[in-house]
């Protein structure tokens, strides 16, 4: 192959970027999945790390509790050492329940790792044909900002099908997806305001309010995803949510590096930071991750609050990605201006 031809290849690759993707996330229409209610059939799948049997009773009751039948991945129960099964088991699972016109929502059962991996597999001609609300967090954001950048779809930021469901988390998730209601407060949860851990605590970087479209997931999967087709393309005029657990304040401020060099955030509306739940320092000597967020977002110029009841803890609410929000550090609240199902 001689240099023009090599050239040529390397040119193309933007192009084949934007024919995954589609349209800009600019002139992208979005689109309202159906709200669920009571008696509807979730297909709840595996397309991460492998689930325990505690995971999956727990996932299944959970459901029922909420009053959805539940319909179960042919590959859910498979394992492939971290993995749920072999990425064209998992895929193949995924893809069928975006495409099964019997289930009326996604579930995922738990985050881990793995969705990256398939990623390029994803039908998202199945999830323009047929959408329907996608749930989970953690890993599963990945499909969530692939999915909604690519289609519009409303994907959820919200707990997995395994996770432990308080009356606060309950609360949020069935205004998100099953009894739709605007404008809807979304205030802290009172027990963190008691906890002594100073990751509980709200802190304000910049105050402000601002309002703009949601999109954001979780960190370590943001900035693993940048340069890929399906990365963060664009948050001009959005809020930006962020969350992460179990990492030391030095891999948080690498990531927000990464973020930075991969997005222009000063184009941001806002930014909301949820709990880093066990993002601890190795000891006295060591920046914290509030000093790391200051460090990083403190002098965009735009309202930025850390702290708020999203991520990897028990009590945490559903962000919807493409929904119309407002930010208020003052209040330490968001609220979604519009319904995220039709």
């Amino acid at each position: 192959m001689d240099r023009r031809e090599v050239l040529k290849g390397i040119t193309a690759l933007p192009l084949a970027a934007a024919a995954v993707h589609g349209k800009t996330s600019a002139s992208m229409k979005i689109k309202k999945p159906r709200r669920l209610k009571r008696g509807d059939t979730v297909a709840l799948v595996a397309p991460s790390s492998g689930v325990s049997d505690a995971e999956f009773n727990r996932a299944i009751q959970n459901l029922e509790n909420l009053g959805l039948k539940v319909k179960l991945g042919k590959y859910v129960r498979e394992t492939n050492g971290y993995l749920a099964g072999t990425d064209d088991q998992r895929a193949e699972d995924l893809n069928r329940a975006l495409a099964d016109k019997e289930a009326d929502a996604v579930w995922c059962i738990r985050g881990g790792y793995g969705l990256t991996r398939i990623l390029p597999k994803i039908d998202l001609a199945a999830i323009r044909k047929n959408p329907k609300p996608i749930i989970g967090y953690s890993d599963t954001t990945a499909l969530l900002l692939a999915a909604h950048q690519a289609t519009g779809l409303v994907t959820f930021h919200g707990p997995g099908g395994s996770s432990t469901q308080s009356e606060y988390t309950r609360k949020h998730l069935t205004a998100a997806l099953m009894e739709p209601a605007a404008p809807h407060k979304i205030e802290l949860s009172p027990e963190y305001a008691t906890r002594d851990n100073l990751l509980y605590k709200t802190q304000v970087i910049t105050p402000g309010k601002a309002k703009g479209r949601l999109i954001g997931g979780n960190l370590s999967l943001i900035t693993a995803m940048a340069g890929t087709p399906f990365g963060l393309r664009d948050v001009k005029g959005k809020i930006l949510f962020l969350e992460d657990v179990n990492e030391r304040p030095y891999r948080v401020d690498r990531m927000f590096v990464q973020l930075a060099q991969s997005v222009d955030l000063r184009n941001a509306a806002g930014i909301a930071l949820g709990i880093f739940d066990r993002c601890e320092p190795p000891n006295d000597n060591s920046q914290t991750v509030i000093d790391v967020v200051r460090d990083h977002l403190g002098m965009l110029g735009i309202p930025v609050i850390y702290g708020l009841s999203f991520g990897h803890i028990r009590d945490q609410f559903t962000l919807p990605l493409g929904i119309e929000a407002e930010l208020d550090t003052a209040k330490a609240t968001v609220t979604l201006l519009e319904t995220a199902v039709a």
